[in-house]
């Protein structure tokens, strides 16, 4: 479980980096995403949809690294995807934290990403 200071580090941080953890457990090349906090979860999703080389990546073991600010955790990606009811309030988070970036802000609540949405917990 996120703590609430992390949550707060997160929620007030634009760029996350995931590092997905390969099928061999090392750790590959941090990629820069955005990550929204709604209630006490955080997630990411693809901008490339299904094709994002680091989204491909995380299929092998649902497992990475994530750094945001002050935030350096191990974690484990749960699929939600675009079908979960969550999927709104996620979409509403992204509007209202990157409002300044209209056009990646469309990409990101597309449903292409929307279908490759993650739920990041912490291990």
């Amino acid at each position: 479980m996120w703590t609430e200071q992390q949550l707060i580090e997160i929620d007030r941080t634009d760029e996350l980096q995931i590092a997905p953890r390969r099928k061999d457990g090392s750790l590959a090349t941090p990629r820069i995403v955005w990550g929204v906090r709604v209630g006490d979860d955080v997630y990411i999703r693809s901008v490339r949809g299904e094709s994002g080389g680091w989204y491909r990546t995380t299929r092998s073991s649902h497992e990475g690294h994530v750094t945001a600010g002050d935030v350096d955790a191990d974690v484990a990606l749960a699929d939600i995807g675009a079908s979960d009811k969550v999927g709104d309030r996620i979409d509403a988070a992204y509007r209202d934290k990157y409002s300044r970036y209209p056009g990646p802000v469309a990409s990101i609540t597309a449903d292409e990403a929307r279908a490759t949405t993650l739920k990041l917990n912490p291990r």
